[in-house]
């Protein structure tokens, strides 16, 4: 039987993204302690975005939609190895070519400010065949970036992916 995604060791990091300390996933979620995501947009051959809704099991924003595949980054590991890692695992592929790191941002959220982590986005082209985890997708397809875009303001979305999505919209506008 598997650990509890809550019992996960995470870096806990300062505010220039330097290691401080590690702790248990469910106790930095808890306490509010900075630590480390990986955000990885994802696009088929046809250059559409993968899109899935969250399982309502799930420990952060369950039941909400996602542009992004991705999640923590592990006590001791690097945001590439998490964004590809993290990617396979999300997807359910295995070769996957190594996510192209884009920038890296600190997302302050929540409605009392204490949802805080250093986020890299990512983005990676993936030409297999998805076979999404069941335990972390509900829904998922490869939808056209306009049509990720006029769903914005209609469906729910993780409060973190939306804010790193409009980030890289500004990145690309740059």
């Amino acid at each position: 039987m598997s650990a509890s995604p809550s019992d996960e060791i995470l870096d806990i990091v300062d505010e220039r993204d330097h290691v401080v300390g590690r702790a248990p996933r469910g106790e930095a979620y808890a306490r509010g302690l900075r630590h480390r995501c990986v955000f990885v947009l994802a696009r088929d051959a046809e250059d559409r975005v993968f899109v899935h809704r969250r399982t309502p099991t799930k420990l952060v924003f369950p039941s909400l939609y996602d542009m992004f595949v991705g999640g923590v980054v592990g006590a001791g590991e690097s945001y590439d190895d998490a964004a590809l890692r993290e990617a396979e695992e999300e997807l359910g592929v295995s070769g996957l070519p190594r996510p192209v790191p884009l920038f890296k941002f600190l997302y302050e959220g929540g409605a009392d400010g204490r949802q805080t982590w250093w986020s890299s986005v990512y983005e990676v082209r993936c030409t297999l065949p998805v076979r999404p985890q069941v335990e972390e997708v509900a829904w998922h397809d490869f939808l056209p970036e306009a049509e990720v875009e006029r769903r914005l303001d209609d469906w729910e979305w993780v409060p973190d992916g939306l804010d790193a999505y409009r980030r890289l919209r500004a990145h690309r506008a740059r």
